[in-house]
């Protein structure tokens, strides 16, 4: 990773977040982009604290979850944060499996009704 920075719009722009979400997330301190007066600019490693704030929403982690799982790192170290990331990856995977099968009966029972109502119509003449 280079060392250059990112202004807070090119930071908006690369992870594709509004600036308020930017913002946010500075405000709950997962973020600590450096200040020049009233401009703001991420380092590399704000860079990459996003790219895994990203990765963890998108596996459905909550921000705290995030949060603290990023603070092991600065206060322990990568081995305590990798059995934490082992951890919440285990629960996450039952809990999305668990949603993966109900949305698959829900479909099942959509379909099912779907076809039912068809069935009623009368044919098209």
């Amino acid at each position: 990773m280079s060392d250059t920075r990112l202004t807070f719009k090119e930071m908006c722009a690369q992870f594709d977040v509004t600036p308020r979400t930017l913002r946010y997330y500075e405000y709950i301190e997962l973020l600590s982009p450096e200040k020049e007066g009233r401009n703001r600019f991420y380092t590399p490693r704000e860079v990459a604290r996003m790219t895994l704030i990203m990765r963890g929403r998108r596996f459905g982690f909550s921000l705290e979850e995030i949060r603290q799982w990023l603070e092991i790192y600065q206060k322990e170290g990568t081995a305590p944060q990798l059995r934490t990331w082992l951890d919440m990856a285990d629960r996450q995977l039952v809990a999305l499996r668990t949603q993966a099968k109900e949305l698959e009966q829900t479909i099942t029972d959509l379909e099912k009704l779907r076809a039912e109502a068809a069935a009623l119509l009368p044919p098209d003449s």
